[in-house]
């Protein structure tokens, strides 16, 4: 067994594993929306409404504010 065929099957299970990844996260994204915890067609809306007085795409409340700075 020579390099390039160590290689090739480090590409192959490197490239499998990343498309299992990819298919997970995308599951994860269609059944969170679908169970209503997150609502992803909001943040399209990003981009084009990012003026500093535009109404932000999730209000932080009070607790998680105080959580963050817990955190940092």
């Amino acid at each position: 067994m020579d390099i390039a065929e160590l290689q090739a099957y480090g590409y192959f299970f490197l490239t499998a594993f990343l498309v299992f990844v990819l298919y997970g996260y995308i599951y994860h994204l269609y059944s969170s929306e679908r169970k209503g915890t997150r609502d992803y067609e909001k943040y399209g809306n990003i981009a084009l409404n990012d003026e500093i007085t535009d109404k932000p795409v999730e209000e932080i409340s009070k607790k998680d504010d105080e959580t963050q700075k817990k955190e940092a």
